[in-house]
Order: C-alpha cells, then sequence, then structure tokens
C-alpha cells in the first residue's frame, strides 16, 4: 500500500451530525431537519479550546485534508495548508472542516429528499444565505461542545462566512482569518455569476432543476458556467504562462475544434466539474454569494456593521487576484480599523490570481503559520 505524506493528518473519515430542531431561514422558509456532513483532523483538546473551523468555497465541501483512502490520487483541498507542523497545525488544532447546507456532498441540499414530498429537492430547495451557513455551523459546534473557537479561517465565500462569525457570534471566535475574500461582491462579480447561471437555467437538459426527474444533467449549462469561472479564478499572467498561445497540433485546422491549449484546458475543467457538482447547487452557492453584504443594514456604513467583531483578523489578498482583488480586502481593512478592531493585514505578490489562496506560496505558508502560532500561544496550545 502507498505510504502516506509524513505531515499528512492521514486516512480521514466524513461524519454526519443529524438536526431535527427547525432551522429558520433568512428567506422567510424553515428547514424542519437537515444534515450537516463534515470530517474533524487532530484532537480536541480536554479544555475545548483548540477548535478550529473551516469554511469552504463555492464548490469545496468537508474534505479539506487527508485521505479517504490509500488509493487516492488527491488530498483534501486545503492539503497544502492542514497538517502536522503546517499552518494550521493538527499536532496543535483540532479541525473541522463541513459540507455546507445546500451543497451536493452529503449535507442536506437540493440532491436530498424533501421529506414532505418524498422527491428530491430540486430546485424547491430554499435559498441559502451565509448568514444561514453560520448558524447551523454554530449548531454542529453545540453538537460537539464547542462553545469557542480559537479561530475560523476560509477563503473566497470561506471569507465570508468568517466574517459573518464574527459578527452573528463574537463570543465565539477568538480569532478570524479571512482570506482572498470581500465584505460585498462587485456589480462585475455578480455579472458573472448571472452568466454562470443563465448558462446552467438554458441548458435544455435543465428542466426547471428538475432534471434529477428526467434522468439527466444539465452538463453543457454546467460546463459553461466552471469555464467561465474557472477564467477569473485565474490571473492572465498565470494563464499566459501556464498555455500562452500554444497549439495543441503544429497546424491551425481553421475550424472551431480544439486547437489553443487554453481551451483544451478550460474544456477539460468543464467536462469534469459537470458530473461531480449539482446544478441547483451551483444556482444556490452563487446566489448566497450575491446576497452577502453586511453593511446594507447600516446604510453602507462597513465600520457601523462590522462593530459587534471582538476578535483579531488577519486579512490576507493576492496581487493578481481580479475577482476579489485587493482593494476590496483594503476595504474591509480600513472598515476594521475605523471600528477600532485589532486587524493584520498583508497581500502576497503571486501570479496565481484567486486561485492562490488554495495554494502552497512560501510568504503566504509564513505569514499564515505565524499567526496561527500566535493563536495557539494566546490559547496556551504550545504543549496540546
Amino acid at each position: 500500500m502507498p505510504e502516506l505524506p509524513s505531515d499528512s493528518v492521514g486516512l480521514v473519515a466524513p461524519q454526519t451530525a443529524h438536526f431535527d430542531v427547525p432551522l429558520a431561514l433568512a428567506c422567510g422558509k424553515t428547514l424542519q431537519s437537515y444534515d450537516l456532513v463534515y470530517e474533524t483532523y487532530g484532537k480536541l483538546n480536554a479544555s475545548r479550546s483548540n477548535a478550529v473551523l473551516i469554511c469552504h468555497a463555492l464548490s469545496g465541501h468537508h474534505h479539506a485534508a487527508g485521505y479517504h483512502s490509500r488509493e487516492d490520487r488527491k488530498p483534501g483541498w486545503w492539503d497544502a495548508h492542514i497538517g502536522p507542523g503546517k499552518s494550521i497545525d493538527t499536532d496543535r488544532f483540532f479541525v473541522i472542516s463541513l459540507n455546507n447546507l445546500g451543497g451536493c456532498h452529503g449535507s442536506t441540499g437540493p440532491c436530498a429528499i424533501n421529506p414532505d414530498t418524498g422527491r428530491q429537492w430540486g430546485p424547491d430547495f430554499p435559498m441559502m444565505t451565509v448568514g444561514d451557513w453560520v448558524h447551523s455551523q454554530a449548531r454542529l459546534a453545540d453538537r460537539l461542545g464547542i462553545e469557542r473557537f480559537a479561530a475560523v479561517i476560509g477563503g473566497s465565500l470561506g471569507g465570508m462566512q468568517v466574517l459573518q462569525w464574527s459578527l452573528a457570534y463574537p463570543e465565539r471566535i477568538a480569532n478570524a482569518v479571512v482570506i482572498a475574500a470581500t465584505p460585498k461582491l462587485s456589480a462585475q462579480n455578480i455579472a458573472f455569476n448571472e452568466v454562470a447561471r443563465q448558462a446552467i437555467r438554458s441548458d435544455p437538459d435543465f428542466y426547471d432543476g428538475w432534471y434529477a426527474e428526467h434522468d439527466t444533467l444539465p452538463r453543457r449549462g454546467l460546463k459553461l458556467a466552471r469555464m467561465v469561472g474557472h477564467i477569473t479564478y485565474l490571473s492572465e499572467d498565470a494563464m499566459g504562462s501556464k498555455f500562452g498561445r500554444d497549439l495543441r497540433s503544429d497546424d491551425l485546422n481553421f475550424g472551431y475544434d480544439v486547437e489553443f491549449q487554453v481551451e483544451s484546458y478550460l474544456r477539460y475543467q468543464g467536462d469534469t466539474f459537470s458530473t461531480s457538482f449539482d446544478a441547483n447547487t451551483y444556482l444556490l452557492m452563487t446566489k448566497a454569494l450575491d446576497y452577502f453584504d453586511p453593511a446594507a443594514a447600516h446604510d453602507g456604513d462597513l465600520a457601523a456593521a462590522v462593530a459587534p467583531a471582538s476578535c483579531p483578523f488577519l486579512v490576507v489578498s493576492f496581487s493578481t487576484d481580479w475577482r476579489f482583488p485587493p482593494s476590496r480586502s483594503r476595504e474591509l481593512v480600513d472598515a476594521l480599523i475605523r471600528a477600532g478592531k485589532p486587524v493584520s493585514y498583508v497581500c502576497i505578490d503571486s501570479p496565481h490570481g484567486h486561485d492562490a489562496f488554495l495554494l502552497p506560496e512560501t510568504r503566504y505558508q509564513a505569514i499564515f503559520a505565524s499567526f496561527m502560532g500566535r493563536v495557539a500561544h494566546d490559547s496556551g496550545l504550545e504543549d496540546s
């Protein structure tokens, strides 16, 4: 059997928490019961003070680190940063990563059975918000006996959840790490999301969201949505250095088949995603992104919106991220400073665009590890 890396959390298995207490949602509907699928890495200490929550991005899920079997070709999506001796050191921290409500990797969502109808929820699954996710995560923490997280951490859409945690449950979060995120989407970002949604909804196999009952999938629409999204996750430099204008063969074929390597890459990414992710979940997740705007309830005053937060923040951006550019991170940092909150900020010089938050950049890792080292020190976890 293949040996697992020494700095890996090793073999892990998902767990499921079932909740029968109704969850009232921002959209006005209520989930009477639901499941949350999650994984844990490391060991919870006796005082239950070393727990860290990982919030995932749009297409993320509970499998953030380690391997489900020795035959797995790839580890969890954030394995570069979670494990013994890594930035989120599992020799110190007890790490929880879950699949959000509305997801398609085991937690209750559009693919689950609606108990009121006996059929899949499909497009009837209620619209979710970042606030709804955070409330459900707090219930999971209750179930696990965790009153306060040493840190809540997330990138992209996950970073929005971290910010919401600091506002909704300030007494339950000791530190916040917001990476490659924004306090609200720009009009351009909402536009990209709408193009992706329309690609899905206009697919003839979408059937108004009831594609499962027609034994099909809106693969073409989901493929296009992923291709559009993937373009925004990479920087121009990253795409240029990776593909340039390289052709797959020596000559032009003067047609519409794949000719350039970048075309081949995007089609491959789209094809893979179209069979591994649920279309209704994609629609729901992008809408949650669009809706997030904590300053809206304060006449656009972000400093007033972050007033409830009481924990130190680390805010990280990346120089070539044009989906959530450094200017949006600085907007959050400036608001936290105006509100008198402790905040550290760094913009990492990286050629990898928005996807840089997933990668093992040397300076990124050093700063991340240093902040988490302080979290461990302040929480008395050095010897945990």
